[in-house]
């Protein structure tokens, strides 16, 4: 048998057997894996120098825990944007470094570049994959750019349009509802909760033509969504529960579960439904037909896709799809449109002056409802839709990270792979943006004094190749919806200030509560 000789350890020669062998190529491997993280490690440390921070907890914890979820959280978001005008650096624990960028200038290298340069981080938004599968919010590269390009028509103006009349619709039911409920002695009105269930109303509408009345009714499906929402951002808060082969043992977990198959099964039902009947008849003549009548919806629309080559989207993909427009598009509707009406009952004179606006707008007509071309003639309305977009932003941050160095506009260099976090939040009320940024101002929007800003000062939608492909969808809705309950109803605040709450969406601790008094102009 051969002989190792471990003189190098104060050992003498060895029997040089297949499984020692074997032990030290391991470690001799692990060693060498070490040592090149631990260069990795300390290079990208020396290079992140240049970065300002703020002090640490300690050298284990870093900045972990400092930025909490709820309005000490934001507070001292505001405290670091007035410190740190452009970036800075966060540790979360020992080893795991975070660029927090809060200035359009130094956000604009991450936000203007290709998408494959400074792709989306995925491992919070990893929790929504079983339920959302590769739409356009999680997918990436290639399969992005090419569902990117055959969504842009879902959301063109022409489709759009057909949308008014059950943004309309939504709203009376939601604001007959508030009126009865006033009638009642119950005045006092979670906006979130009504507001919510009022955009998935009008989502399941546009997406599948399909009507559940669940603002009056529970439904199923609806009760999913909700579910679905709740249970990620629950898991976002327990560190444990982020590792899929534990969560899934929980009850949480199987809930979740249960929540993805109802979900599916729904949209697979419409789909499938669909096809047959696009089978059955010419599918040109029924786009033609169904675009007459004004009812053409967003499964119509990805159904009828097909790229260069004439290939049609999958039902997979389809499904994905859908399900990603249910998401994204009813909470935050609902954050923009809830924090509106809050901003707007704490300023009575930009109340009564939209108010005005809508009715002179209205006047002389029956019924009254908004037409696509009314929404160009709201321009105070829009204004103060924007102000409380700027200063309660639906979404608070976004995240990038880099798959090469990036250079931002001071020289200093962004190393590859770091997470960087985009605080939208922090743009909105950086001083150095906004002059008094705490202060709802309409008239910063006011499109007769443009003021010189940069166009990322502003980006609850984003900004560059992958901003909201369905923020048109989500301003007209609220446009109609804001012009409407102000036409109808007199908001008023309802007591303490609430205390805002950053989760999926930008939300009130207990609920955002309002009160509500119907007005005689509104409809019969």
């Amino acid at each position: 048998m051969p002989w190792l000789s471990l003189s190098w350890l104060g050992l003498g020669p060895v029997a040089a057997s297949p499984w020692l062998l074997l032990l030290l190529g391991g470690a001799s491997w692990l060693l060498a894996r070490v040592l090149a993280w631990t260069y990795t490690f300390y290079d990208n440390c020396c290079r992140l120098r240049c970065f300002p921070q703020p002090p640490k907890r300690n050298w284990f914890w870093g900045h972990l825990g400092l930025a909490k979820s709820n309005e000490e959280g934001l507070r001292l978001v505001e405290d670091l944007g007035h410190y740190f005008r452009d970036v800075h650096l966060w540790w979360m624990g020992p080893l795991y470094p975070i660029l927090r960028l809060v200035h359009p200038k130094f956000v604009a290298p991450l936000l203007q570049a290709p998408a494959a340069i400074a792709p989306k981080d995925m491992y919070f938004y990893s929790f929504l994959k079983p339920w959302l599968g590769d739409g356009l919010l999680l997918s990436a590269g290639d399969k992005w750019s090419h569902h990117r390009r055959l969504l842009t028509p879902a959301f063109h103006f022409e489709i759009l349009k057909s949308y008014i009349k059950i943004f309309n619709k939504s709203a009376d039911i939601m604001h007959a509802k508030w009126k009865r409920l006033a009638s009642e002695g119950s005045a006092h009105l979670d906006m979130f909760e009504h507001i919510s269930l009022m955009t998935l109303d009008s989502l399941q509408k546009c997406v599948f033509s399909f009507d559940s009345n669940c603002q009056e009714n529970p439904s199923e499906y609806i009760a999913a969504i909700l579910e679905l929402s709740a249970l990620v951002t629950k898991r976002h808060h327990q560190i444990f529960m982020h590792m899929d082969f534990l969560y899934y043992l929980t009850p949480d977990g199987r809930r979740f579960r249960r929540a993805c198959d109802l979900v599916h099964d729904f949209t697979d039902a419409v789909i499938q439904e669909r096809r047959r009947t696009l089978f059955s008849q010419d599918s040109h003549d029924l786009l033609k037909a169904k675009a007459k009548t004004k009812t053409l919806d967003f499964i119509d629309v990805l159904l009828l896709a097909k790229d260069e080559d004439g290939k049609e989207l999958p039902d997979e993909d389809i499904r994905a799809e859908a399900d990603t427009f249910m998401f994204g598009g009813h909470d935050t509707t609902a954050s923009g449109l809830s924090w509106v009406l809050y901003n707007l009952a704490r300023h009575p004179e930009h109340q009564e002056r939209c108010r005005q606006e809508v009715r002179e707008l209205l006047r002389d007509r029956e019924p009254k409802e908004i037409e696509w071309d009314d929404l160009a003639q709201l321009p105070f309305l829009t204004m103060c839709i924007k102000e409380s977009l700027r200063l309660h932003p639906p979404v608070a941050a976004i995240s990038r990270c880099c798959t090469q160095d990036i250079v931002l506009p001071d020289g200093r260099v962004i190393p590859k792979g770091n997470m960087c976090v985009i605080s939208i939040f922090g743009i909105h009320h950086n001083p150095s943006v906004w002059q008094d940024p705490e202060v709802y101002d309409p008239f910063r929007f006011n499109p007769e004094n443009p003021q010189k800003r940069s166009p990322l000062a502003f980006i609850p939608f984003s900004a560059g190749p992958r901003n909201c492909i369905g923020q048109t969808f989500a301003m007209t809705e609220m446009k109609v919806v804001l012009a409407l309950t102000l036409l109808r109803f007199r908001v008023l605040p309802a007591g303490e200030e609430p205390r805002r709450k950053p989760e999926l969406i930008l939300r009130a601790e207990g609920g955002l509560w309002l009160r509500v008094e119907p007005l005689s102009a509104g409809p019969q």
